[in-house]
């Protein structure tokens, strides 16, 4: 992924949190933002008090960032003008990446057509 894909900055990210534009599922919480450019911007937040393992954080953040990218170029305009900061909620065992990758788009859909 590009490095102008990604959030960096606490205050970006603060940004997108403060706005409230939210949408919860059973693994994870996404936040969205328009950010008036060509593309979207992804910030993610998996927490050591949440999963403690590096291993098992990275991996989180590998399989979330692959359906960011994959959501990234779908058909659906929305997705491109926004930030977006996705934040683990519990832990996620290897039997549930697919579940994750899912809810992922699902949320984000329904971020879109709630405020879009």
């Amino acid at each position: 992924m590009p490095r102008n894909c990604k959030l960096h900055k606490a205050g970006e990210f603060a940004a997108v949190i403060n706005l409230k534009y939210q949408a919860s599922g059973d693994l994870i919480q996404i936040y969205a933002r328009p950010n008036g450019l060509a593309y979207a911007r992804v910030g993610l937040i998996v927490a050591k008090k949440i999963e403690r393992h590096a291993v098992k954080r990275n991996r989180i953040k590998r399989i979330l960032r692959e359906a960011f990218r994959k959501n990234r170029h779908d058909e659906y305009e929305h997705l491109r003008k926004m930030d977006w900061v996705v934040r683990l909620r519990r832990p996620v065992s290897k039997n549930e990446s697919i579940q994750l990758a899912t809810e992922t788009k699902l949320l984000m859909f329904q971020l879109q057509q709630c405020h879009g």
